[in-house]
């Protein structure tokens, strides 16, 4: 098939199949915009030539189908770039989170078996190290300035034929996932998985239309806002404005002045937003958005609410990670469930197992497992005995905590590494977190376990303040009594302690087991 005919016959499903989707929408609208960011815009047909150029420079570099490329780089055109050379080279891409060290970047190289290595030179020091420790690589690529060892990206793909190649193969992705402890982990499938469940119904609510346009507000090298922030309005004809730091305020000009229509945050987004002041939020108009996605970590029952309530029923949520899941719900039936992450859409079955490894009773709480699908099974990368342990048979789990009610809903409580067990009782800290947070001094919170000689664990909630308030014993008293008022006994803070700041990962969930080992030092805790 010679895709350089695509505007005479070839179909958008045919040209999604070879990897050509692009190319599709730079036939039909080469003009319209598909990248708009400070580092630089990109037409559907700048994009789709620059992708040609790319794919058939790393070809020339030795890259074969299916040989891993590895990109080190913030939100800037050049990313899209590199999804759309790999989507028809045939590569495995592997995007890299750039606020790992050098070694942490170096090991994932590694571990990918990447064969190129494409870094942006704000990450210098990272990338040389990385590049040191990554014997298998045949190319490195420098976007946006130079990296001593790499050639720079702009001059190797100038000479590339910018016309779209003749025999494209449909590439793959591997993200790593951003576990707490350890090195992260590839998440590999050997074979394509059917189409998800997940993406018809996303592709259901977005309902594209021309006109519209996404924001992107996370950072690129994480699977949910490269997937359903870029690839999935670019793949559909939509164009991107690109944040490369996200700020609350500049998140609201941004939709009013591109009168953005579709967006996916985190749920710490939505809390900062709604932390602005009434006479900010009131200088812009948000109105045109019509679908604001989030997921990736447990939303506060307060903050949806209220984001409900300032941006009418256009929230949707999912339940899903990388290796796979399949949870939706929408505002309406949010607000007959509240505090649900949805059902399970149709196909997917979820299963609710106890410590025990029975099945869970409706409102029972014990491990999400999902059923993995007969096709396209995921696996992690290189590593068997991680693998086995995410399965058990047919079903896997990420390892969250929660239950199903009666009428098949879920609800999550958090996640089996953060349990706290006082006195022999389990207690799920995100049903804390969300009491907490209602405080009006508190900005953000984590309730984790600590030491205690008698109980084994008591509570304690680790507070981030809003601004106009400082730390003192008065007003941790004011944050345990508050607490104390909303929570049943067992469930309640012991006490306080203030922090700047909270680590995070870039998917907005908190790094709890970080805030913990704090207390831990000199303890064993299993």
């Amino acid at each position: 098939m010679n895709v350089s005919q695509l505007g005479s016959g070839l179909s958008r499903e045919a040209a999604a199949a070879s990897g050509m989707i692009i190319a599709f929408h730079a036939q039909q609208t080469p003009d319209r915009a598909a990248i708009i960011s400070e580092a630089g815009d990109r037409t559907y047909a700048e994009l789709n030539a620059r992708g040609n150029q790319l794919a058939r420079a790393l070809r020339a570099a030795g890259l074969k189908p299916g040989d891993a490329v590895a990109l080190l780089c913030s939100n800037r055109p050049e990313f899209a770039e590199v999804c759309v050379a790999c989507q028809r080279g045939g590569f495995r891409l592997t995007p890299v989170n750039w606020h790992l060290k050098g070694n942490e970047v170096g090991y994932i190289v590694d571990n990918c078996e990447a064969r190129a290595f494409v870094a942006d030179a704000r990450f210098t020091g990272s990338a040389v190290e990385a590049a040191a420790m990554s014997p298998g690589m045949m190319i490195g690529l420098a976007v946006g300035g130079d990296i001593p060892g790499f050639a720079n990206y702009d001059a190797a793909i100038a000479g590339e034929d910018p016309r779209d190649i003749d025999d494209p193969v449909l590439g793959t992705q591997m993200m790593y996932t951003s576990g707490t402890t350890g090195y992260p982990k590839g998440v590999f499938r050997r074979e394509a998985a059917p189409v998800s469940p997940l993406l018809v119904k996303l592709t259901e609510t977005a309902a594209f239309r021309d006109g519209d346009i996404a924001l992107v507000t996370g950072p690129l090298y994480h699977a949910a806002p490269l997937a359903l922030n870029l690839n999935f309005p670019l793949n559909s004809g939509i164009g991107c404005v690109v944040m490369d730091k996200w700020d609350a305020e500049d998140t609201l000009r941004l939709v009013q002045e591109h009168r953005i229509t579709h967006t996916h945050v985190v749920p710490t987004m939505l809390h900062r937003i709604l932390s602005l002041d009434a006479a900010t939020l009131a200088k812009y108009d948000f109105s045109s958005l019509r679908w604001i996605l989030h997921g990736a970590a447990p939303c506060p029952t307060h903050v949806k609410e209220r984001s409900i309530d300032l941006f009418g029923p256009v929230v949707f949520e999912y339940y899903a990670a990388t290796e796979g899941g399949g949870i939706f719900v929408d505002s309406h039936e949010w607000k007959n469930k509240v505090g649900t992450v949805g059902k399970p859409l149709p196909g997917v079955t979820v299963r609710i197992v106890t410590d025990a490894g029975e099945a869970a009773k409706p409102r029972e709480v014990g491990t999400v497992y999902f059923e993995a699908p007969s096709q396209g099974r995921f696996e992690y990368f290189k590593a068997p005995e991680k693998t086995e342990g995410a399965y058990r048979g047919n079903d896997y789990t990420m390892g969250d905590m929660g239950y199903i009610d009666e009428d098949g809903f879920l609800y999550l409580t958090g996640r089996s590494a953060e349990v706290i067990i006082s006195g022999g009782v389990n207690i799920y800290p995100v049903e804390i977190d969300q009491e907490v947070l209602e405080h009006p001094a508190v900005y953000d919170v984590a309730v984790v376990g600590v030491p205690n000689e008698e109980w084994g664990e008591e509570i304690k909630a680790v507070v981030q303040l809003n601004e106009g308030y400082a730390p003192s014993d008065k007003l941790a008293a004011e944050i345990v009594a508050f607490a104390a008022d909303r929570l049943p006994g067992y469930k309640r803070p012991r006490s306080v302690d203030f922090t700047d700041d909270l680590p995070r990962m870039p998917s907005g969930k908190i790094v709890r087991r970080t805030v913990r080992d704090l207390y831990w030092q000199g303890e064993k805790k299993i």
